[in-house]
Order: structure tokens, then sequence, then C-alpha cells
């Protein structure tokens, strides 16, 4: 390679460093700015609760758009890491959910709100962490893909299971609705992919962006619909929050050590299990508990948390080297448009 092509190559790289730090430090303030209006002004974003599937399927549908048929060649390639990612996920993070429920005491509906968000699948901001903090692109990629096209059929069954014996769970219901949030938007993105690739390319820069309003919406949203149970619980359902993200990042990161994965695939588990598509957990809140808005506040709150402990717990990985036998092998990962989850 040319002392030009070198250059070429470290300008793109450090540019696609830039934009991907600018989207994890942005989308957070944007997420809290947004909580922080919903507070306030509940009855301004109270009224437009039924638009939360429809801002959902929004950024399900930008998530289908940046996935590519490689994406899904990876999942072929390593059947059984990807397998270990996802058995982790909703493993670890629905049972952390039903264990900090139960240890806090929480009310019937915060319960439901964490176990619901411990059910989700992840969220697709994830890949950026991965990204950022030099783990498994690929592996996040087709992680945070599978989980979420099996999503329809295991967040109502664990839903349903865990969250059972707290309040009434419409699991076929619950089924329904993520077919028409998630699936369908996400096979659409792909089909549109598929056959409109140049087009998509040439705009590949907005699809972030329209997902970080649609997900700061929905935040919005769900915390004017929740603001009442915000001021009583605020405190109680932070904590749950962050010891439930906290959990799925160590016990994330601990799973690809015990299955002797590199150090690259451990980092993109720690971020696949702890990092959940709290969009959906709090569209199917607000959707199937609308009579107990206390539901929705545990998502909107992971919302924020998550990206924020994310962004850290990167820059913290980014900063222990990789063994030079693990850079060696490290190959240029491509990053999604960023997604809030």
């Amino acid at each position: 390679m040319s002392q030009i092509d070198s250059l070429s190559n470290n300008t793109a790289q450090n540019r696609q460093d830039r934009s991907a730090l600018i989207a994890v430090t942005i989308f957070p303030l944007l997420v809290l700015a947004a909580g922080a209006a919903g507070y306030l002004f509940p009855d301004t974003f109270t009224p437009f609760t039924p638009q939360v599937p429809y801002l959902l399927g929004i950024v399900m549908l930008c998530m289908g758009v940046t996935l590519t048929p490689p994406d899904f060649a990876r999942i072929a390639k390593r059947p059984w890491v990807v397998l270990l990612g996802l058995v982790a996920h909703y493993v670890i993070m629905p049972l952390a959910g039903w264990a900090i429920a139960h240890a806090l005491g929480l009310n019937p509906a915060l319960a439901v709100g964490v176990i619901l968000v411990g059910c989700a699948p992840s969220g697709t901001a994830s890949n950026v962490m991965t990204y950022l903090a030099k783990g498994d692109v690929a592996l996040s990629v087709s992680v945070a893909t599978l989980s979420t096209l099996v999503a329809p059929v295991l967040t109502p069954l664990l839903t349903l299971w865990l969250a059972g014996s707290y309040l009434h769970v419409a699991a076929g219901s619950m089924f329904l609705d993520i077919v028409k949030t998630v699936l369908i938007p996400v096979i659409l993105g792909v089909v549109i992919r598929l056959v409109a690739g140049r087009w998509v390319d040439r705009i590949a820069g907005v699809f972030p962006w329209v997902s970080v309003a649609a997900i700061s919406l929905i935040v919005a949203i769900v915390m004017g619909h929740s603001a009442a149970a915000f001021r009583t619980s605020g405190l109680l359902v932070f904590v749950a929050v962050v010891l439930h993200n906290g959990f799925g990042l160590f016990l994330g990161y601990l799973s690809g050590k015990a299955a002797r994965l590199d150090h690259r695939a451990r980092r993109a588990l720690a971020f696949e299990v702890g990092m959940q598509n709290s969009g959906l957990a709090a569209s199917l809140a607000a959707g199937h508990f609308a009579s107990m808005p206390a539901a929705a506040l545990p998502p909107a709150i992971f919302s924020v948390w998550h990206n924020v402990s994310g962004a850290v717990t990167a820059a913290f990985f980014r900063r222990r080297p990789l063994p030079e036998a693990e850079l060696a092998a490290t190959e240029p990962d491509r990053v999604g448009a960023t997604q809030a989850g």
C-alpha cells in the first residue's frame, strides 16, 4: 500500500471515528433533553402516546435500511458464536430484570417495566459502542440483527413467564405488535436497501438522525405519560436501571470470556447483552399497560442511561490495548447507521 493510500485510509478512519463519537455524545444529551421536556410539559406530549408504535417503526426501518447481505452471511459463518450472544442476551437480561425487580420490591407496574426492558432485543446503538471499544463489530451486528428477528417470539414469551405474576400479559397481542412495529419495518428496510442501494448510500447519513429524532420523541411522550410516577419513584427506578444495565455489560463480557472468545468478541458481547432496545419496551409498556403509566418509566430512563454507560464503557475498553495477535487480525469493520435503542 502506498503512503498516499495509507494516509487516505487513516483520514477516512478518523472521519468515521469522529462521526461515531459525535453520535454517541449528542444522542444521550438529546434524549435527556426530550425526557426533561416530557416531564415538564406532560400535557404537550401525552396526547401523542398512540403514535409511539409508529415512531418505533421508523427507528426499525432505519435499522433495516443499514443492513446488507454480508450482515446476514456473518451469522452463517459463525453460527455458534452468534447463538452464544443470542442466548446470553435473552437469558441474562430477562432474569436480571426479574431479580432486580424482586430484590428492590418494585410495585407491579415498575417491575413489569424493568422486566420488559430485559426481554427486549439488543439496542442497535450497541454496534457503534462496539466499534468505539475496538470490539468485533461483525459479531455485534449479527447478534443485534438476530435478536431483533426473534423478538416477536421470545419477548412476549419471556415477559409472560417473568412478569405474568405481576400483571396480566397478553402474549399473543404483544407478538402481533412486535411483528408490526419491529419485524415488518426491518424487512421493509432490507428490501429498500436491496432495490435502491445506491440511493440509500447517498443519504445514509440521514438515517442516524431520523432514528435519534424518533427515539427522542418516544422518550418525551413516555416520560410525559409517566411524569407522576417519576416524581414518586424516579430515584428507585434509576437504581434499578443502573443495576440492570451494569449486570448486563459485566455478565455479557464474562459470557464471552467463559466461552474463551477473543477480547474483541468479549467486548461485543458486553454491549450486545447490556444494551437494550428500550424504545420497543417503552412502546409495549405504553400500548399494553396504558392503565399503569409507571410501567413505561424504566424503559424511558434506560434509553438515556445505557447510552451514557455504553459510551463510558467503550472509552474504558478503547484505552486497554488488544493483544498483538488480535490487532494483526483486526479487519476494517463497517458500522451501520447509529440508531437509538
